[in-house]
């Protein structure tokens, strides 16, 4: 085996270093008449640099250079002016092919080959490169593995037989099959409804932590921008640069009124996207496991400034609550005696969300699971508004828990 193979999940995933990609006063026009003139273009004048291992999201409205700019990085299109860097070497100075191999690339209706299975599509940069056939196997079996399908029931099947939420992660397993030191992502989780592009976006933060790869991510949401971003370049309308800088300054000092109306008034609400989940101190759940002892576990609920149960079962996943005054004074619990639960949160979840999905779901409570499920605590509604105080106070810090528990539900 060779030095570049990769020879397990964490060495095979991050062997190849991330790159450092630049912009240098890069400039887009698509009629001649533009240049002879001396006229805006498509882009214009765009200068940034996107650090090793950072995701760095385009976002503007429609027109603003967003898509061109992803493209020409990897040569998809070729400026009229301007260099871009990879690594300090100019792309232009690169063999096309090598240099587009050597980009993931993510689209957002996953571009995934009908006709080939989902083994085979993973594969398709490996193949390319020549890898062995047994080789090729093991690395889309070890990305599948990473994206959340098990590769013995997603391996053989069609691209037709997936859900999109599952056909946009085969899309991400296939552009990370070469290791690229970049990827490019053009709205991937545009294509999806809500509710799967949330889990979408966290799994993917999930792997980026793992995976520290460089990240160009364009999408018209600047929710979305702020969320997965460690840079924001907000771009107007005739590719200009309005701002370049990380999240937490655009939205609390935008450099312009057209970004400050692009972020929008509700900036308070969006700083909670910058937080996750993770960044709170949880309290932790009264747990009644199925079968225990029903008098036990009164006991303990009623003597709780939180006065409900929350039923698991024997892994500790969560099955439903069961306010104290309903526990019975004997008898095992059951699940029956369950009442509906909470929404389910992730660590990776941002606040935003995790608040937004407890609003409506009208509780005032989020249950939160670990990656098997299992819970690992509870977050409250007056713990977010806590956060959110205590940020105001001193940027940066995490608030201190309520001092008021509320119920679930």
């Amino acid at each position: 085996m060779t030095a570049s193979e990769p020879t397990g999940s964490a060495r095979g995933l991050g062997g190849t270093p991330a790159a450092t990609l630049e912009f240098q006063h890069v400039t887009k026009r698509y009629d001649r008449s533009e240049v002879a003139k001396g006229t805006p273009g498509a882009v214009n004048d765009l200068s940034f640099v996107v650090p090793a291992g950072r995701i760095c999201v385009l976002v503007g409205p429609s027109g603003c250079g967003k898509t061109t700019s992803l493209k020409m990085v990897n040569r998809l299109i070729e400026p009229t002016s301007g260099r871009i860097l990879l690594d300090g070497v100019d792309i232009a100075t690169r063999d096309l092919t090598e240099l587009r191999r050597s980009i993931g690339y993510v689209i957002q209706q996953t571009g995934l080959f009908p006709h080939q299975t989902i083994g085979q599509n993973v594969a398709t940069v490996p193949r390319l490169l020549g890898w062995s056939a047994d080789r090729q196997r093991a690395r889309a079996d070890e990305l599948l593995a990473l994206i959340g399908l098990e590769p013995r029931r997603y391996r053989d099947r069609y691209p037709t037989e997936l859900s999109g939420g599952e056909r946009q992660r085969v899309g991400v397993a296939r552009a990370l099959a070469g290791d690229p030191p970049l990827m490019l992502m053009d709205e991937p989780f545009g294509a999806v409804d809500p509710i799967v592009r949330e889990r979408l976006q966290n799994e993917f933060l999930r792997l980026q932590e793992e995976l520290a790869k460089t990240i160009v991510f364009v999408t018209h949401d600047i929710d979305e921008a702020i969320k997965m971003g460690d840079l924001v370049a907000v771009m107007q309308t005739g590719g200009r640069l309005e701002q370049f800088a990380p999240p937490a300054e655009i939205l609390s000092h935008p450099a312009s009124d057209f970004v400050a109306r692009f972020v929008g008034v509700d900036r308070g609400l969006k700083r909670l996207s910058l937080s996750r989940v993770r960044d709170v101190e949880l309290r932790p759940a009264l747990l009644g496991r199925i079968g225990e002892e029903a008098g036990d576990a009164r006991r303990r609920a009623t003597a709780d400034r939180f006065p409900y149960l929350l039923l698991v079962d024997a892994d500790e996943r969560p099955i439903g609550w069961l306010p104290a005054t309903d526990v019975p004074a004997d008898g095992p619990l059951t699940e029956e005696m369950a009442v509906p639960m909470s929404p389910l949160l992730s660590p990776e979840t941002t606040l935003k969300d995790a608040l937004s999905m407890m609003l409506d779901a009208d509780v005032n409570a989020g249950i939160v699971v670990d990656r098997a499920g299992r819970v690992s605590g509870l977050l409250l509604t007056d713990m977010v508004a806590s956060f959110l105080r205590a940020a105001d106070d001193v940027p940066g810090t995490v608030g201190a828990g309520p001092e008021r528990e509320p119920a679930p539900a």
